[in-house]
């Protein structure tokens, strides 16, 4: 699946006092086995962009493509929900079901799987994202913690067999070991091929994880591209427009500024700890 944005620009409240323009001229195209990370402080229209992946709001001005066909040439967006699938910052705006199984299962209903098809499928997603079923099944949503919210919202998405999943924030809110395991289930879940694209302001994480970096300032692109020609060729531009770079990429500057000969694309804590270890020889 491909998703494509031409000359788009979306405005809020237009011809109005409250006229706004979160994103201008927005040209972009997200391919399959992609990871995204899209970074940019808020209100430089990182929010406006997701919801346009998959319908929940149109553009002013400019076209997106599902696929090579109009977005807006879809009967039904249902279709298009399904295999580009958003999950919230807050997951718990999504739930209203009383059970966990019945919040994963009621999109499922009009799909045409059988009741048994359907409860194997409920099972086999919660058990990808680490919840139990026999434990979590007649849960409440609303019981759960916010580790276990944000994996059940995956779950919800996962159903449906998305082929572009679109995280706004995954870590918010959540304690380290929580979002560890988050951030670790959306690795993993790109390793399995699907595409992610994630907003987040952990540029560590962003760096870590993608493959793709894609910066927004005052709702236009200002770079796209991997997470060394974002992070550490352009980073002049990004403390410019006040954006920080990952702490990994920090330490590793303040070492070549020391003199030593380190790798610069380096952007996982594991390996910053063996790069380090390698030019001292094996004393930490």
């Amino acid at each position: 699946m491909q998703i494509r944005l031409a000359d788009v620009t979306h405005i809020y409240a237009p011809k109005t006092p409250f006229e706004t323009t979160a994103l201008s001229n927005i040209n972009l195209t997200i391919k399959e086995n992609e990871f995204i990370g899209l970074i940019g402080h808020t209100g430089s229209g990182k929010s406006t962009l997701i919801q346009m992946l998959n319908g929940l709001i149109f553009p002013t001005y400019g076209k997106v493509y599902i696929d090579n066909r109009e977005i807006r040439e879809y009967k039904s967006l249902v279709d298009v929900r399904r295999k580009i699938g958003l999950v919230f910052q807050y997951p718990e705006d999504q739930f209203f079901e009383d059970t966990v199984f019945n919040e994963i299962a009621y999109g499922l209903k009009n799909t045409g799987l059988s009741e048994d098809a359907i409860k194997k499928r409920v099972s086999n997603v919660l058990s990808l994202v680490g919840l139990e079923p026999k434990f979590f099944m007649e849960r409440s949503p609303f019981s759960l913690s916010g580790g276990e919210k944000r994996r059940l919202a995956i779950a919800v998405i996962l159903a449906m067999r998305p082929d572009i999943l679109i995280f706004d924030e995954p870590g918010v809110g959540l304690d380290p070991k929580s979002r560890e395991k988050i951030f670790n289930l959306i690795h993993s879940l790109f390793n399995e091929g699907i595409s992610i694209v994630m907003v987040s302001h952990d540029m560590d994480t962003v760096a870590s994880f993608s493959s793709r970096v894609i910066v927004m300032n005052k709702g236009e692109i200002v770079l796209d591209s991997t997470p060394y020609e974002v992070f550490v060729k352009n980073r002049t531009l990004l403390d410019k427009i006040g954006l920080e770079i990952p702490e990994t990429t920090k330490i590793l500057l303040d070492l070549k500024r020391c003199g030593y000969n380190v790798n610069l694309k380096i952007f996982d804590i594991k390996e910053l700890k063996k790069e380090i270890a390698r030019f001292l020889n094996g004393r930490i």
